[in-house]
C-alpha cells in the first residue's frame, strides 16, 4: 500500500478515495525536490481533470485527501511549484513590448495610455486562455510572444490593448479549453478584432482538430459540453461537435501538440 494512503487512513480513520494512488507519483516528485509544473498540468499528467487539485468541487474526496497529504507529509516551503497565479484583471504578456523589463509583464489600468503606442518586440502573438498553460509555455519557451487571455474577464485594459495592437499590425492565434465555456471565450476574443478573421484566430485549433482530439482524448461531462451561443461559424462548428460528443478537452492535455504547432505558426508568420 502507498505510504501516503496508509498515513491518511491511520490518522483520519477514513478510507482513501479510489483514485488516491494516482497521486503517489506527484508526492514522490515533491519528496525528491523536483520542480513541478503548474497545478493544472500536474493533475492532467496523472489522468485527472485540470481543476482537481485547485477546486474542491471537482472531486471533493480526492481534493480533501490531496490537501491532507500536502499539509501533514511535507514541510512548509518543500514544494517547488511553478505558479499560475498571474494577475488576471489587467493585461499579462511576454515578449510583446520592446522592453528590458523581466517577462512576463503585467500592465494595470494606470499604464494603459503610454503602452498603446509603446514599441513592439513582435507583431505576432499566441493568446492563451489558462494561467498555468501560459506560465509553462513561457518557462519552456521564454522567447515566445504570448498573451494571457485573463479567463472570463475581458476587462477594459485588455480589450483596448488587444484592439490597439491589432491596428498596429499584430496578428493573433488563440488556444483555449475545448469545452463549451472555452469555445465561447474564443468566439468572444475573435469578435474583438477588426482585421483578423475568426478562422485565422482558430488556426491552431480547427474544427477537424477538435473532432479528432475529442475522439482520442475527450472526457465525458454533461455540464461542460452544453450547447452555448457563439457567432463565428468556425466556433459554431466546434461548439456543435463538443455538444454532440458530450466530451471536453483541457488545454493541459494538449501541451505537446501546442509546442509543435506554435513553433510552426511563429516561423510561418515571420
Amino acid at each position: 500500500m502507498s505510504s501516503y494512503i496508509d498515513a491518511f487512513e491511520k490518522a483520519t480513520g477514513q478510507p482513501a478515495p479510489p483514485e488516491a494512488g494516482k497521486l503517489d507519483q506527484l508526492f514522490n516528485q515533491i519528496r525528491q525536490g523536483k520542480t513541478l509544473p503548474p497545478r493544472g498540468q500536474q493533475a492532467v499528467a496523472m489522468g485527472l481533470t485540470a481543476h482537481t487539485l485547485n477546486d474542491a468541487r471537482e472531486d471533493p474526496a480526492l481534493f480533501a485527501y490531496y490537501r491532507w497529504v500536502m499539509t501533514h507529509c511535507f514541510k512548509s516551503g518543500q514544494v517547488n511549484e511553478l505558479t499560475a497565479r498571474l494577475i488576471g484583471m489587467a493585461f499579462t504578456s511576454a515578449n510583446i513590448f520592446d522592453t528590458d523589463l523581466p517577462q512576463p509583464l503585467t500592465l494595470n489600468p494606470w499604464q494603459l495610455t503610454p503602452m498603446l503606442d509603446f514599441p513592439l518586440k513582435n507583431k505576432q502573438a499566441v493568446v492563451i486562455e489558462n494561467n498555468g498553460v501560459f506560465a509553462l509555455l513561457h518557462q519552456e519557451h521564454p522567447d515566445w510572444p504570448l498573451i494571457l487571455q485573463s479567463g472570463n474577464d475581458f476587462n477594459e485594459v485588455y480589450v483596448q490593448l488587444i484592439q490597439r495592437l491589432e491596428a498596429r499590425g499584430m496578428r493573433y492565434v488563440y488556444l483555449g479549453d475545448l469545452d463549451s465555456a472555452g469555445i465561447q471565450m474564443a468566439d468572444q476574443f475573435a469578435r474583438l478584432l477588426k482585421q483578423t478573421s475568426a478562422e485565422e484566430v482558430a488556426a491552431l485549433q480547427q474544427p477537424t482538430d477538435v473532432r479528432l482530439w475529442l475522439a482520442d482524448l475527450g472526457k465525458i461531462d454533461v455540464r461542460r459540453t452544453k450547447q452555448r451561443k457563439v457567432v463565428s461559424p468556425v466556433y459554431q462548428a466546434e461548439m456543435t461537435t463538443i455538444a454532440l460528443f458530450g466530451k471536453f478537452i483541457e488545454q493541459e492535455q494538449l501541451m505537446g501538440v501546442y509546442e509543435v504547432r506554435v513553433a510552426e505558426w511563429l516561423e510561418r508568420k515571420k
